[in-house]
This record gives C-alpha cells, sequence and structure tokens, in this order.
C-alpha cells in the first residue's frame, strides 16, 4: 500500500512539469507578457525547490517523513489553484514559490525514503511514474485548448488530481512510521505482545532523540564526506544534459533538422518517452546488476543517443530516434545514483545528502538550459549535441571520480 502512495505522490509530483511549456503560447498571448517570462517563471521555481530540498533533512529531524511529503503535497496544490485564477504574469511569479518549495519537499524526502527503505527496482519505478506524470501534464492541458477552453481549466483539474494524492498521503501516514520501536523492546527481551503503548511512547523519544542528537551529522561535516563533491558534480552535469534535451529538443529540430513546427511537438516528446520506457525496463534488471553497472550502462546508452542525434548526414528518423535512446540511456542514471546515496554514504547521512545532491541537480536545471538558449542565440540551435556531449563527459568524469573514493 505505502508504495503505492508512494508511486501516486511521483506522479502528481510530475504532473505540473509539463503545464507551463505547453500552456505558455496560449498564455503569454492571454496575460500579455513577453515570451522570455516563461523562464523567469521557471527560475523562481526552480529556486524555491532548490531551498526546500536543502531543508528536508531538518524538516525529517522534527517531522515524520510522510507528513513532510503531504505538506509538499499540499503546497502544489495550492499553486495549482493559485495558476488557475492567475491573471497576470506577476501573479504566475508568486504561485511559482509554493510550487517549487512543494516540489522539493516531496522529491528529496521520497528520494531519500526509497533509498533507505526499498531496492534499486522501486527507486526506478518510482521515477518512471513522475515521467508519467510529466507526459499526462501536457496531454490534460491540451485537451481543454484543443477543446476551445481556457489554460485556466487545465491547471484547475490538474490541480483536482493531485487532491486525490493528497488524501491518500494522509490517509496512510501510519504506514510512514519508521519499524524501529518493536526491534529496538525486542532487544531488549520483550516479547511482541508484551509491549505496551507506554514502551513504545518511551521507545519513540529513545528513537527521535538519538536520530536528531546523534546519527545526524551537522551540514558543514556531511559536506566534508569523501565523495560528496563529486556526487554533487554528478547530479549537476546529469540534469544539465537531461533538462538541456528536454527544453530544447523541439527547437532543435526545427531549426537544425528543418522538421515542420506543426509536428515536432510530438517527437519532441521522445526523450520523456525513453526516459519512461527505460526506467520500467530498469526497475527489472537493477537488482541483479547492482547500482554501478546500471548507471555505466545507462551513459553508454546515452552516449549512443547524442551521437546519432549530433552526425549531420544521418536521416531525420535517425535524429529523432537518437532522441528516444538518449532518453532511455538517461533512464535509470538519476534514481540509481539516488538510490547508492545510503550506501555510499551512510544511512545516518543519506537525508542531508539527498537533499544537497538533488539541490545540485536543480542548479544545473535552473541554469544550464537558458545557458545553451544564449549560445544557440550566437551560434545556432547545430550546437546542442556538442552541447550534451559536454556535460555527458563531466557526468562520466564524476562518476568515475565518485566510484573511486566510495570503493
Amino acid at each position: 500500500m505505502l508504495l503505492i502512495i508512494l508511486y501516486a505522490a511521483f506522479v502528481g509530483l510530475g504532473l505540473p512539469a509539463g503545464l507551463l511549456g505547453a500552456a505558455w503560447p496560449v498564455m503569454q498571448v492571454d496575460l500579455a507578457a513577453p515570451v522570455y517570462m516563461a523562464g523567469v517563471v521557471s527560475a523562481i521555481l526552480w529556486a524555491g525547490t532548490i531551498f526546500s530540498t536543502l531543508m528536508t533533512d531538518k524538516l525529517t529531524r522534527m517531522i515524520r517523513p510522510g507528513y513532510v511529503v503531504a505538506g509538499g503535497l499540499f503546497l502544489i496544490i495550492a499553486s495549482l489553484f493559485g495558476f488557475s485564477l492567475a491573471g497576470t504574469v506577476w501573479l504566475m511569479f508568486l504561485w511559482a514559490v509554493p510550487l517549487g518549495l512543494g516540489s522539493g519537499a516531496v522529491d528529496a524526502v521520497i528520494n531519500n525514503y526509497i533509498a533507505v527503505n526499498y531496492s534499486s527496482r522501486h527507486m526506478n519505478w518510482v521515477h518512471c511514474f513522475w515521467g508519467a506524470g510529466a507526459m499526462a501534464g501536457p496531454f490534460i492541458m491540451g485537451f481543454f485548448l484543443d477543446g476551445g477552453m481556457t489554460w485556466n481549466a487545465g491547471y484547475l483539474t490538474t490541480g483536482i488530481m493531485v487532491v486525490a494524492i493528497f488524501a491518500g498521503v494522509m490517509l496512510t501516514q501510519k504506514l510512514w512510521k519508521p519499524n524501529k520501536i518493536p526491534q529496538l523492546l525486542q532487544n531488549q527481551g520483550k516479547n511482541a505482545g508484551d509491549i505496551t503503548d507506554d514502551d513504545k511512547s518511551k521507545c519513540e523519544e529513545i528513537v527521535q532523540a538519538n536520530h536528531a542528537n546523534r546519527l545526524t551529522p551537522r551540514r558543514p561535516s556531511v559536506l566534508r564526506i569523501r565523495g560528496v563533491k563529486y556526487a554533487m558534480l554528478a547530479f549537476f552535469a546529469y540534469c544539465s544534459m537531461e533538462g538541456t534535451a528536454m527544453l530544447w529538443a523541439a527547437t532543435f529540430l526545427v531549426y537544425t533538422r528543418g522538421i515542420s513546427a506543426e509536428s515536432v511537438a510530438t517527437f519532441s516528446a521522445l526523450v520523456y518517452i525513453g526516459l519512461t520506457a527505460g526506467r520500467v525496463s530498469a526497475g527489472f534488471i537493477s537488482n541483479k546488476i547492482g547500482d554501478r553497472k546500471m548507471v555505466h550502462m545507462g551513459l553508454a546508452i546515452a552516449l549512443a543517443g547524442i551521437i546519432l542525434i549530433g552526425l549531420p548526414f544521418l536521416p531525420d528518423v535517425m535524429t529523432l530516434a537518437g532522441l528516444a535512446i538518449l532518453g532511455l540511456g538517461c533512464a535509470p542514471i538519476f534514481p540509481t545514483l539516488m538510490h547508492a546515496t545510503p550506501a555510499h554514504f551512510g544511512e545516518e547521512n543519506s537525508q542531508a545528502l539527498v537533499g544537497i545532491q538533488m539541490a545540485s541537480a536543480y542548479v544545473g536545471l535552473m541554469l544550464v538550459p537558458p545557458l545553451f538558449g544564449m549560445l544557440a542565440g550566437w551560434w545556432g540551435t547545430g550546437i546542442f549535441a556538442p552541447f550534451l556531449f559536454v556535460f555527458f563527459v563531466m557526468n562520466v568524469g564524476a562518476v568515475v571520480a565518485l566510484n573511486k573514493s566510495v570503493a
């Protein structure tokens, strides 16, 4: 039951991801906003997400992880309802703040919870459900826009869908409780049938005190752990590559490959499709081959995709296949590196480091795709594949250094 809730929460996390891009051509006219304002809204969102992920370690010391996830979903719901009522771009800026804060909380806490309590299979599958939500968002928005309705209705409907997920998280809060107390009591010689509520209460106080005072280190000591900086670089480089591919694939296909703007929207979804299919597949094999080999395999497949995208003499169908293969290769890298966090740095450090790693990833998402847009304005979108390759090489170097550090 809890796994179902975790999967559903990641669907709720993914649903808003594609709404802004899908609706912006219409929203930009309705709100009388310059085209570049979509980038400002996105930057505000990512800034809130970075702040939120860094705070999750402190929050989970004071509050059970299930309540932090529920609070994050509540903020996402509030922002989606706010977007549905926004009449100016300034209100869009306002509502981007709770969306970023809520998304970061849900993302960081669930990633750590699965890394500590479940296998690599479920880490890949939970990210697959994010991909399903991210693909569904544009289809929901397109349904309303194609039907002659407004983008406001798309945001409102998505918010209502997340309300159902929020209700499921709230109704299953008892399932989130760590199963440390019965084991602690049994270690003291008590049988399960002899454990009283008073025993549980006392032991819960012990567990919480140990967690806050002894097990969880202060942030500066976490940053000094061997290999942490390489892990941060790996997440930054990976999300820089993935974010650039997702945001600029359609523009590359139109301006470099000459594919018509009318048909390119469907083709640009190939990266998402590759990601989702890859994470479904990775869930079946990750437990058998291990985290490290899974990351290496993903990097090799991603390289093949970049090569197909970058060779100018290949037919368009091979370029499109390259986008799907790039998504397929990227699929296991993020969730598998995240799942390996407790093994690399210790379970007691994992929540702090999950937050730090995700903040590094979000910095890449916030800064690097706009950097590509600026460079493409000078040199053209033909630099798409070489730009991706630079961050691919950075990712490989960081992963190799990380593996050596934690060996």
